[in-house]
């Protein structure tokens, strides 16, 4: 950062007895400054706001989707919290995220391919109001004191169905309400409102739980999603732009909804596969969700609460690395910022396990959370550069079943190796497989360290 340089002259004469020569006090050097450096300052430092400013579309689908995304943590908090107190079991726990992958997987990948061919904008409606419904029947459910663990599992698998709906349709919408400049903006601000969810959720509902009781969790979920479905409701009509390399039939027919079409142009870009095997490798590996319940009562001696700390860490890694994310734009080796991403991620894992301490565990998972939201923006940036607007939803699709699904597929080997060991195996087991696999990975794919967002090649 460039320092401002004041004359001796200008220094007071009291500041002159006790300062070194040269110095500059830093008050002084502060006030010098003109507004106009301090706001540059500002500006590349923190993240860009202008998607929010221009575009009204943009400011009121990302405040609906923070509102949303909160209610949502709260509620995944309260299921994993309510499922561990039903059992005691961390397998059981770790099971939740098993019962929404094969959903997230399935629909995932053919919601993406109906959103290329159809209104995104009823898509994410659908998804949505169908997500609301569910936190309401999730509210039902312990006002009436229902002790079914399988009716726990059913919901979440209903859910994942709704999710895998909605995410695609509404993530391709993204670069069609800002313009193709802004674009890093926008996935930055979406990764702010996603880790604003991520924080206040658990926090909240981890508050929530043991004042009230899971039931006040669902019903606020419930609530918060008016805010998305209104943001979808003034929406315009998204349907897709047809650019003849999506797999339609010609100009005047309507696109088939075709997934091996997706598969098929994702299978020829080793770049774009690979920024999706780096988040597998993370989540996969290196996912510790699941073991908050059992590892804030053996290792950290506390409540829901201190499963809400646990659960808000890493996302309030990552909302800091989100809001200070305006040096990204400088960065043009974007495979290799992926790269040393997920290799911080699975040490800082590693480390949270062999921690000890709460307050060490904590800074650890949010240096992880900080680490998952460069890795984010990057591969998004990656993603949305090399896909036409008719492909957009397929690999959307194939974004979400990445993101959302590696880290339940996470939960289920972090649960199960935590069973046949302990918790604290299966952290720092988990984060140092993490690394092992990434390295690998980038020994049989060289090119993706190469990537350089001056010279895209996908």
């Amino acid at each position: 950062m460039p320092k401002e340089q004041t004359s001796s002259a200008a220094k007071p004469p009291s500041t002159e007895s006790i300062a070194p020569a040269g110095a500059v006090p830093i008050a002084e050097a502060a006030r010098d400054l003109p507004p106009g450096r301090l706001r540059r300052l500002a500006r590349s430092a923190l993240a860009d706001v202008t998607p929010l400013r221009t575009s009204a579309h943009f400011r009121r689908l990302w405040f609906g989707q923070s509102v949303s995304s909160v209610g949502q943590q709260m509620t995944a908090l309260a299921i994993s919290v309510q499922v561990y107190a039903l059992t005691g079991s961390p397998f059981a726990t770790g099971l939740v995220g098993l019962c929404s992958l094969v959903p997230l997987v399935a629909f995932g990948l053919y919601g993406g391919a109906i959103a290329d061919t159809m209104d995104r904008r009823r898509l994410g409606l659908y998804g949505a109001s169908g997500l609301a419904v569910l936190s309401t029947a999730l509210a039902v459910q312990a006002f009436l004191g229902v002790r079914q663990v399988w009716v726990l599992y059913l919901v979440v698998a209903l859910q994942a169905v709704c999710f895998a709906l909605n995410a695609p349709a509404r993530a391709s919408m993204v670069p069609r309400l800002v313009p193709a400049e802004q674009l890093p903006a926008a996935n930055a601000l979406s990764t702010v409102s996603m880790n604003l969810g991520l924080t206040v959720g658990p926090m909240l509902g981890g508050l929530l739980i043991g004042v009230w009781s899971y039931q006040a969790a669902y019903l606020v979920d419930a609530l918060a999603f008016s805010a998305s479905l209104y943001a979808m409701w003034r929406l315009p009509s998204m349907r897709p732009e047809r650019s003849g390399g999506g797999g339609g039939k010609g100009q005047g027919s309507r696109p088939r909804a075709s997934v091996l079409d997706g598969l098929r142009f994702l299978k020829d870009r080793p770049n774009l596969r690979m920024s999706f095997m780096a988040d597998l490798a993370a989540m996969v590996f290196g996912m510790p969700r699941a073991l908050f319940p059992a590892l804030a009562v053996l290792l950290f001696h506390g409540d829901a609460r201190t499963v809400g700390l646990l659960a808000a860490a890493p996302a309030v890694g990552a909302l800091l690395g989100a809001l200070f994310s305006g040096w990204v734009s400088r960065v043009h080796r974007h495979g290799l910022a992926v790269v040393c991403a997920v290799l911080a991620w699975g040490l800082s894992i590693a480390g949270f396990g062999l921690s000890g301490r709460l307050w060490l565990g904590l800074l650890l998972l949010a240096v992880a959370g900080a680490a998952d939201t460069v890795s984010m923006i990057f591969r998004n940036t990656i993603m949305q550069a090399a896909a036409p607007d008719d492909m957009r939803g397929r690999l959307q699709g194939v974004f979400v079943v990445v993101v959302a699904g590696g880290p339940r597929l996470g939960d289920f080997e972090s649960g199960t190796v935590a069973q046949l060991t302990s918790p604290t195996f299966s952290a720092v087991s988990g984060g140092l497989a993490c690394v092992a696999v990434m390295l690998l990975l980038t020994a049989r794919y060289p090119s993706f360290a190469r990537y350089d967002s001056r010279h895209p090649t996908p």
